[in-house]
């Protein structure tokens, strides 16, 4: 191999590393198709059941984007060709955003693309708790089936945890607090977070 061979596979390989992360130089606005979410392996659902659990010890590192593309598809992924989603929503509405803290940004979950697009700049995730990814789960605020929307979002993360050995923590606590900055219809706010950490080792 000469060097300029050489050269061009390791730009290859490094671009090719940095891909594999979230954190992608992206400006606000720009969108990012994710990996097809993985449908096989993890553990039985009962056992998932027997070991989902709070855990307030959260790491900061990095997550890759197959592992972002499987937590967001579990909250709220498309699981059928007419649309409907991996939770129930009332009378099919679909009233429920789901956003995605990194630590380049705030990004916005499309699951009809399986895809993220960027609505703020920056690492925020010390707003909350620093930890790899926070999920913030919005509905409007006088619809009366949102608590319920999104309890069903962030149970099905629990459970992907569970089978994967994330930590993980869902938060009230200052879950509001990018709000005023969010790109939310009229009436919408953000109900509750949830705190995911890197993977245990």
């Amino acid at each position: 191999m000469d060097r300029r061979t050489f050269l061009g596979a390791g730009v290859v390989a490094v671009a090719a590393t940095l891909l594999d992360q979230p954190k992608i130089a992206q400006a606000a606005g720009q969108e990012i198709s994710l990996p097809a979410p993985d449908m096989k392996g993890g553990l039985p659902l009962m056992e998932c059941l027997k070991k989902r659990q709070t855990n307030r010890r959260l790491g900061s590192e990095d997550l890759t984007l197959p592992e972002l593309s499987n937590l967001l598809w579990a909250a709220y992924g498309v699981n059928r060709s007419d649309g409907r989603h991996v939770i129930p929503t009332a009378r099919n509405q679909q009233k429920v955003m789901l956003f995605a803290v990194l630590g380049d940004g705030v990004w916005k979950y499309l699951p009809e693309k399986n895809s993220i697009a960027k609505v703020l700049d920056g690492d925020r995730r010390s707003d909350f708790d620093g930890s790899s990814l926070i999920l913030l789960f919005a509905a409007p605020i006088n619809d009366q089936f949102g608590g319920m929307h999104v309890g069903s979002m962030y149970q099905n993360v629990g459970l992907y945890c569970a089978s994967k050995d994330y930590p993980n923590c869902v938060k009230h606590t200052r879950s509001d607090i990018l709000d005023k900055v969010l790109p939310l219809p009229s009436g919408w706010k953000v109900l509750i977070s949830q705190s995911i950490g890197s993977q245990v080792k």
